[in-house]
């Protein structure tokens, strides 16, 4: 039951580049009470840049025309310390774009200016037990940059989107198999939000007219499952974009409500989601990093799935992930100073 444990105090969520792609999908599911249930008021804070303060005032005016009842005050801006005063809930969308011929490097150190300000500006103003989630890319370094950039939000407030591989990994088994997509469980998403990232089926299962089966006896196809299943979530953003000519917008917002509202609520019994979180060194991989693990959520709080078997296979996927993330880490890091 969303909603059970809410009040009736409006809460105050922040979705940046609100005038953006993503955003145009996502502002909506939460004016809905797709975020925080049918019975929590929210006041919409609506974050972004100067330049694009013409399409901000139209979303806040769609947002009016919605007549939402559970909206109960927008705050449309380009203050950053306005956007942030008292939120408890913050989508950081925005980001820098990567533009063609733009190195990986400069595209980290537009980001971590705009990372670097708005941690600050969550540690400053928004509320000190506020949760956040890093969509704009690359997620999982924007979000260390603002983790280390906010002293008084306690470090497992910070989070990467990698929800919309997992869902995505979750679409192609329930696809392959010909099966509903809530039939699938504990698919999981290691690593990093790019095309290093390993969605990894091993502790996966699938409910069947025969009861529980593993996804990997049920594809019973090992070359699918270390080929073509693991790149075509890798590759499909890059897939969308091909098509639409624009990035995965939809997807994306429906994805960044999944992993929030999971977070708030928490998981089924026995079920594990994806998030991208402070590494406490679990499976080897160095803390501090901000990695996409398996995880189970209760009563607001993630914790890392402890004791799942790593075969050879995923070993060298997790590590390959690890590997970038952390030269992204040390690229970052001339930058937060």
């Amino acid at each position: 039951n969303t909603g059970s444990n809410m009040s009736t105090n409006p809460a105050r969520v922040l979705v940046t580049g609100a005038a953006g792609q993503i955003a145009y999908s996502l502002i909506y599911l939460v004016a809905r009470g797709e975020l925080l249930g049918p019975n929590q008021p929210i006041i919409l804070h609506l974050l972004d840049v100067p330049f694009c303060a013409q399409g901000l005032r139209g979303v806040e005016l769609e947002v009016q025309d919605g007549a939402y009842p559970l909206v109960e005050g927008i705050v449309a801006t380009t203050d950053v310390k306005e956007a942030f005063t008292g939120v408890d809930y913050a989508l950081l969308v925005g980001a820098f774009p990567r533009k063609e011929g733009m190195e990986r490097k400069d595209l980290l150190k537009a980001n971590a200016a705009i990372f670097k300000e708005q941690g600050a500006a969550l540690s400053n103003y928004s509320s000190k037990n506020v949760k956040v989630v890093i969509v704009g890319n690359p997620a999982n370094t924007n979000a260390h940059i603002a983790q280390v950039s906010a002293p008084n939000i306690p470090k497992e407030n910070f989070s990467a989107l990698t929800r919309l591989d997992h869902n995505r990994a979750k679409a192609q088994i329930a696809l392959r198999l010909n099966t509903n997509v809530s039939k699938v469980h504990n698919v999981a998403i290691w690593g990093n939000h790019s095309s290093t990232q390993y969605p990894d089926v091993s502790h996966a299962f699938v409910e069947t007219s025969e009861g529980k089966k593993s996804v990997s006896a049920a594809v019973n196809n090992e070359e699918f499952l270390h080929g073509e299943f693991i790149s075509t979530v890798q590759q499909r953003g890059a897939e969308i974009i091909k098509c639409r000519k624009l990035s995965s917008a939809a997807s994306a917002a429906k994805a960044i409500v999944d992993h929030m509202r999971d977070w708030i609520f928490g998981t089924p019994e026995g079920e594990f989601v994806s998030m991208g979180v402070y590494s406490d060194g679990s499976y080897g991989i160095k803390e501090g990093l901000i990695y996409s693990f398996p995880v189970t959520t209760k009563d607001g709080k993630w914790t890392i799935v402890q004791g799942l078997d790593i075969s050879e296979f995923s070993r060298k996927k997790m590590d390959a992930t690890a590997a970038e993330l952390e030269e992204e880490k040390a690229a970052a890091a001339e930058f937060i100073q």
